[in-house]
């Protein structure tokens, strides 16, 4: 079955790039971003380990720890690190799992038997401190992943996980946020000192009392 948000993120101890580790352990009182690929020297897949070496910082901003999954070993991650260094201008700078028994393929469902019954789906797990799953997407082969988009995502979960708020369509970190409906009109005013707009008695603005 499909993991769904809320559910525990599945542990697993795995070895990696970076050595061996529990991932829950590893985690800690992190948050995780955990993404999968079907194979090594895949193109698109080499765009995105890339890309995310590149940011990296702005993850570790977030107290975000990320993690890809590959299902071939750990021989072949290495030679294909080389390739990601070479290419994209970086240097790998997170662990990347080798899958090659699908271990935490199967944990998380990225089989994607539709296509190839040994092909990894595309997946993002975005993954909180108190080990539950608070995202998931699945891209297409064809697609590269949107690793801003992740990254709004992320501070948008990290926002509404500690103020009863939620953020409109396309919100960016330090635009208003949302009052929730279960939050009075009284209540709203105590908690959010920045002010209040009130449009429609279900929409009520805020700047965002994090920034």
């Amino acid at each position: 079955m499909a993991l769904r948000l809320g559910d525990l993120a599945p542990n697993f101890t795995a070895n990696t790039t970076e050595g061996t580790f529990d991932f829950h352990q590893w985690l800690g009182n992190s948050w995780g971003v955990l993404f999968s690929h079907p194979a090594d020297f895949t193109p698109v897949c080499t765009t995105e380990l890339g890309t995310v070496a590149k940011i990296k910082a702005e993850f570790e901003k977030r107290n975000v720890k990320v993690l890809a999954v590959s299902v071939d070993p750990l021989e072949s991650h290495k030679g294909w690190i080389k390739d990601i260094n070479e290419t994209q201008a970086c240097t790998m700078n997170f662990p990347v799992i080798a899958d090659d028994k699908k271990q935490v393929a199967v944990a998380y469902d990225m089989i994607h038997p539709n296509v190839d019954d040994k092909a990894t789906v595309r997946s993002v797990f975005v993954i909180g401190p108190d080990k539950k799953v608070k995202l998931t997407l699945t891209y297409p082969a064809s697609t590269g992943r949107n690793f801003a988009e992740i990254l709004r995502v992320i501070d948008s979960l990290q926002l509404t996980a500690t103020h009863k708020l939620a953020t409109p369509a396309d919100w960016q970190k330090g635009q208003d946020c949302i009052v929730v409906t279960s939050v009075s009109d009284t209540d709203a005013e105590k908690m959010f000192p920045k002010g209040v707009r009130k449009v429609k008695p279900y929409l009520r603005y805020t700047p965002q009392p994090n920034v």
